[in-house]
């Protein structure tokens, strides 16, 4: 009997810190009861999860014209970039009713996420592709004739692996993106199975607006995909992809919140600072994050409001020269 196919990857200790801190997260916010999102806030993270996702593959439509295409209202913009929205929507609705492991659904998604966009939506590829940038190819996907098998192989191991779903997802996805099934729409199906996944874990998580993270952070999440091919294992992606996931869940607004005045991020920088004083970037570096709007408005700002925190040089707060300290109580 032939042995289960393993995707390589190395859980790393701070794939394990991300892991940790995403469930923290999501257990300080309530994302675990299903008040803790609004219908309202529901579906506006939705469109953002759709705008996002097709921006990074060039959509140039804003938020307030997919909202408006969503709503049945008439948008001046491409034809094509106004199917993409309606699929993408129609996709991402149906998804309650698929099963991640299952071909089937897949394939089924595909069909409806590319319906009317390309010839062979909702059939593997059956030709070569490759990833370009420029005049370079950067990614060659192995040949069609081993796709369906690649595909089988993939499915089985999300099916039967105990892997924690947040890694799970990260890997399923990079995979995915690596095998390239598809001849067109690989990497708004990477974005929407993972999705797909996660709600499996956590149903609120089907309304997490991660593509708009993604997104801000396109440059990275390529560099990611194309540091994780040359390595030959998707740990570099997962830790990426984790990040994002913490950075996006950080930045959902109201949903329910502990009472404790001084939150999570707060304490987290206070830690940090410690005795010391540090710069921005030195902050920014010890937390473990890459994205400096989300340290500035979750970490930075509210301790400085919170008077917890001062700037060494409280005249120029633009300063390049700029450090913080904790403020000593008397």
């Amino acid at each position: 009997m032939p042995t289960p196919y393993e995707p390589p990857f190395t859980v790393t200790p701070r794939v394990l810190d991300l892991v940790v801190r995403i469930s923290e997260e999501i257990g300080r916010q309530g994302l675990s009861r299903e008040a803790a999102l609004t219908p309202a806030l529901r579906r506006g993270n939705r469109l953002r999860s759709i705008q996002a996702s097709l921006a990074i593959e060039n959509n140039s439509l804003s938020l307030e014209q997919v909202t408006a295409v969503i709503a049945g209202k008439r948008v001046l913009g491409p034809p094509q970039e106004i199917q993409e929205v309606r699929n993408a929507f129609a996709a991402y609705e149906a998804m309650d009713g698929w099963t991640p492991a299952a071909p089937k659904d897949l394939l089924a998604a595909h069909a409806l996420l590319m319906k009317g966009l390309v010839d062979d939506a909702g059939r593997y590829r059956r030709g070569s592709v490759g990833i370009a940038q420029g005049s370079k190819v950067v990614h060659l996907a192995p040949p069609a004739a081993r796709v369906p098998g690649l595909m089988k192989d993939l499915l089985g191991w999300l099916k039967q692996t105990e892997v924690h779903p947040l890694v799970a997802s990260c890997v399923f996805h990079y995979e995915l993106e690596f095998i390239h099934p598809f001849a067109d729409g690989n990497g708004r199906m990477g974005r929407l199975w993972q999705t797909l996944i996660l709600s499996r874990w956590k149903p609120l998580l089907a309304y997490l607006p991660v593509e708009s993270v993604i997104r801000e952070r396109r440059a990275e999440y390529y560099a990611a995909l194309a540091a994780a091919d040359k390595a030959g294992a998707s740990t570099v992606f997962i830790e990426f992809l984790l990040s994002a996931l913490l950075e996006a869940l950080q930045q959902v607004p109201g949903t329910v919140q502990v009472t404790d005045p001084v939150s999570d991020q707060v304490k987290a920088l206070l830690k940090v600072l410690g005795s010391r004083t540090l710069s921005a970037t030195e902050c920014l570096k010890k937390l473990g994050l890459t994205h400096r709007a989300t340290f500035r408005q979750n970490y930075l700002q509210p301790a400085l409001d919170a008077g917890l925190i001062e700037r060494t040089q409280p005249d120029k707060p633009n300063s390049r020269l700029q450090k913080y300290r904790r403020v000593l109580k008397p």
